[in-house]
C-alpha cells in the first residue's frame, strides 16, 4: 500500500507563483518516476510534469513548458511543482503521481485557482 498527498494549492492572481509540494507515505524503493497531471471542470485530464526517481531527467507538457518546474528531494520521498507566471488556465485539480514502471499510484489532488 502506498499513499500520496498533495499541499500548496490555492487561490492566485495571474501572474502569481504557487509551489505544489507531494509526499509519498509506504515503500519508495522502487519507485521509477514521479509527476504531476491536472483536470478542470469539463476537460480531459492533462499532463504537466514528470522526473526520473534520480532527479536527473525531466518534461513537461507544451501548454506548462517555461513556466512550471519539477523536482525531487527527501529520498524520492517528495515531488514540488514550482510553477510561476500563473494564468487562468492553469485553474485545475492537480493530482501527483508515482510510478513502478508503467504502473501508476494517485493522490487526491489539490485545488489551483488562478483568477483576479
Amino acid at each position: 500500500q502506498v499513499q500520496l498527498v498533495e499541499s500548496g494549492g490555492g487561490l492566485v492572481q495571474p501572474g502569481g507563483s504557487l509551489r505544489l509540494s507531494c509526499t509519498v507515505s509506504g515503500s519508495i524503493a522502487s519507485i521509477t518516476t514521479m509527476g504531476w497531471y491536472r483536470q478542470a471542470p469539463g476537460n480531459q485530464r492533462e499532463f504537466v510534469a514528470w522526473i526520473s526517481s534520480d532527479g536527473f531527467r525531466a518534461d513537461y507538457g507544451d501548454s506548462v513548458k517555461g513556466r512550471f518546474t519539477i523536482s525531487i528531494a527527501n529520498a524520492k520521498k517528495t515531488v514540488y511543482l514550482q510553477m510561476n507566471s500563473l494564468k487562468p488556465e492553469d485553474t485545475a485539480v492537480y493530482y501527483c503521481y508515482r510510478a513502478i514502471g508503467s504502473h501508476k499510484a494517485w493522490g487526491q489532488g489539490t485545488q489551483v485557482s488562478v483568477s483576479s
